[in-house]
């Protein structure tokens, strides 16, 4: 597991760009107008792939509405799901480290927290930013949920993203679509090489990390488990 969403571990030197992964099996055209209906047509598209795919039907649908609504608004972007699946793969499967798994409201449960950022070698150090309030650390950060945000990070991005009047970082879905937020805000255009490649850089500046991602995110998008 990764830990720490956009800010580095180790800051190696910038890979070469390599090219965003394709789109793969496009979204339905969803109603994002009338939720329920909308919702019923992920739901019938996610439950097509997730066995084949590996990924739970509830994270499917998690990274399909997050790319659905920040193709409104913020149409330039371009991110795919596929971007979405392949970090939550590399982050976490999908909220099932270390035995956690979603729930019927899609929390990671247990929650999923990463190792304290306490500044060994090869990892950040990031003195505690939130009284524990959101990791439960108080003394170091420590990256947090499916999407592995770290508490700086979630206090800047965080959304709700379904509706129940909490932005929570435990719950894939507010998760997944601050990630496609944070991830269009830091590359621009992610169907150019070059702004796929700087977005996840900054999610995690990691060269290798930015090749697994890309990675997973094919094998999504040619219609296989990674």
């Amino acid at each position: 597991m990764v830990s720490a969403c956009a800010l580095p571990a180790v800051v190696p030197a910038v890979p070469p760009a390599v090219a965003p992964p394709a789109t793969g099996a496009a979204l339905p055209a969803l109603d994002l107008d009338a939720p329920g209906r909308g919702a019923d047509q992920l739901a019938a598209w996610a439950r097509d792939r997730a066995a084949v795919l590996d990924v739970p039907a509830s994270a499917l649908e998690a990274y399909g509405w997050a790319a659905a609504s920040v193709a409104r608004s913020a149409p330039g972007c371009g991110i795919g799901w596929t971007t979405l699946a392949g970090i939550g793969s590399v982050e976490t499967g999908h909220g099932r480290f270390g035995g956690s798994r979603l729930d019927r409201d899609n929390r990671a449960q247990p929650p999923i927290r990463g190792a304290a950022l306490d500044g060994r070698p090869g990892v950040a150090e990031i003195r505690d930013t939130d009284g524990g309030a959101l990791d439960g650390d108080t003394t170091f950060d420590r990256a947090m949920g499916p999407m592995q945000f770290i508490p700086g990070t979630w206090e800047q991005w965080g959304v709700d993203a379904d509706g129940d009047g909490v932005a929570d970082p435990d719950d894939l879905d507010d998760a997944a679509l601050a990630a496609a937020r944070y991830l269009c805000a830091s590359g621009g255009d992610l169907t150019a090489a070059g702004g796929w490649n700087r977005a996840v850089l900054t999610y995690n500046r990691s060269s290798s990390y930015v090749r697994e991602v890309l990675e997973r995110s094919a094998s999504y998008a040619a219609g296989r488990s990674a």
